[in-house]
């Protein structure tokens, strides 16, 4: 029996993440659970899997739910008890499905403490990439992604030699506005942005999918799972969102990676690997699926992919602030304090203020998110 903790539990990951234990009677054991403010689903939850350890958002929250948990289940809050529950239980496998760069600090205690990654934070890779892929290797664990492309590379990767990549491309669906112009941009709502064509996301990730942001994020992550330099990483529009990503090797083959969307899919093999077991997905049809369809990316039209780009080849505290920057634009956007396309002009306005701080220790990147968050909550 494999024991897992889910950090981020009652969000749109986490609650997938415990679709797929539940497809498996017998074969999981919950250790630890970790939710915001949604106590409710918390403590469904926790009612049906038992873990040994869960945690709040806030004492406040806490106090009220206490008396509401299983006997032996323990209760933590906040950010210290995000990172018992990522640390201290005796799980084999923690997926971290938290939102935001708030995933650092629980994801690099639960690698001190030799949990394997089910990695769905993408923010972690980004902010701290360096730290956190060095600790891993000292630590001998596996950073197994959980974001559809990443798993897609990684399972194509399978058997393959590194010195054989010619370039790994990532897929992009485009978002809920992909066929719009940007003068037709200028007036979209928070409800029209929420409507994303293919996957059933979380509200903050399917904005950053309509912007692009998500994207570039996929490709900051990409350079730190897999290695490889930024000229080898490629995006292409694929709206159907049925090749989750290929590589592209030097005798000029191809692998892909293909399914229907559905994120249970990547947990279910994150949580397995290397086996793999039925997946509660539905089958990929080709036939029925008819025909794919696949543009070249405009990065004029997608100006956030380009700064993604931009940051991750500098590299340093850069991508901690396009992705500081872009977190506080995309909640203002959703409070509807400011327009859609604010929020890139928001991220290039940080950036431009930006002084960059080379191979930073945390300190200098928490430094740097702090400073970020303040100037773009009033840009």
């Amino acid at each position: 029996m494999k024991k897992i903790t889910v950090l981020g539990s009652t969000g749109s990951i986490g609650t997938q993440t415990l679709d797929v234990v539940s497809m498996h009677p017998g074969l999981y054991q919950v250790e630890g659970l970790a939710a915001g403010t949604n106590t409710s689903l918390l403590l469904e939850q926790a009612q049906r899997h038992r873990p040994k350890k869960v945690s709040v958002a806030t004492k406040e929250l806490a106090e009220q739910i206490c008396e509401q948990l299983p006997p032996g289940t323990e209760l933590y809050w906040g950010d210290e008890g995000l990172i018992e529950v990522a640390a201290g239980t005796e799980a084999d496998t923690v997926v971290t499905a938290v939102m935001g760069s708030m995933g650092l600090p629980s994801t690099l205690a639960a690698i001190e403490a030799g949990k394997q990654i089910g990695l769905a934070n993408k923010e972690t890779l980004v902010t701290a990439g360096h730290i956190v892929t060095e600790k891993a290797r000292k630590k001998g664990i596996k950073l197994l992604p959980i974001d559809s492309e990443h798993s897609a590379i990684f399972q194509c990767l399978n058997g393959e030699r590194m010195q054989d990549i010619a370039g790994i491309t990532l897929t992009a669906s485009g978002g809920s506005f992909r066929d719009l112009t940007r003068e037709q941009l200028k007036d979209v709502t928070v409800e029209q942005a929420l409507q994303h064509p293919n996957w059933s996301m979380g509200a903050k990730i399917t904005i950053d999918s309509a912007t692009m942001v998500n994207k570039g994020l996929e490709v900051i992550e990409a350079h730190w799972l897999f290695g490889l330099p930024y000229e080898q990483i490629h995006v292409l529009l694929h709206p159907e969102s049925i090749i989750h990503s290929f590589v592209e090797f030097k005798d000029t083959s191809i692998i892909a990676q293909l399914g229907n969307p559905d994120m249970r899919v990547p947990i279910q093999y994150a949580l397995t690997y290397p086996d793999r077991m039925i997946s509660p997905a539905k089958p990929l049809s080709l036939a029925e699926a008819g025909s794919l369809h696949f543009r070249e990316m405009d990065y004029e039209r997608f100006p956030c992919l380009r700064l993604a780009f931009e940051c991750g080849k500098i590299g340093g505290t850069a991508p901690t602030a396009f992705n500081a920057a872009n977190e506080v634009a995309v909640a203002r956007f959703l409070r509807g304090e400011i327009s859609f396309l604010a929020i890139e002009d928001i991220i290039a306005r940080v950036l431009d203020r930006h002084h960059n701080t080379v191979n930073p220790d945390l300190p200098a990147i928490e430094a740097c998110d702090h400073e970020v968050r303040a100037t773009a909550a009033v840009l």
